[in-house]
């Protein structure tokens, strides 16, 4: 796994530190399998305007101001980041294989007496 920002992570499951400022693509890749990128953003995280509310009453302007420069209301989203890889072609052991024959419905048949 590799991020937009430079941080790998050579085998998941990993934890990175990243900045909670910062927003990212984080890609993954696997020989034989589709690759995937996925966009973690950032977002006001549920006891962060809790406290940046708080600060108007505590800290005022300093502390809404401290907590909006270091991003401590901001939480990444999605966290975790979960993705399942898609393998690229089917294995040699299926394609070799004849495809299944379409049948008609079944019939009912009635117990012989």
């Amino acid at each position: 796994m590799r991020t937009s920002t430079g941080l790998t992570c050579p085998t998941t499951p990993c934890t990175l530190q990243v900045d909670r400022k910062a927003e990212f693509v984080a890609s993954f890749s696997k020989e034989g399998y589709e690759s995937q990128d996925v966009m973690v953003q950032t977002r006001v995280a549920g006891s962060g305007a809790a406290g940046f509310a708080g600060n108007v009453l505590v800290g005022g302007i300093v502390g809404m101001g401290v907590d909006a420069a270091t991003g401590a209301t901001l939480e990444h989203y999605p966290n975790p980041v979960t993705v399942s890889l898609a393998p690229l072609a089917v294995s040699r052991k299926y394609r070799a294989r004849k495809p299944a024959q379409v049948r008609g419905p079944v019939k009912e048949v009635a117990p012989t007496s």
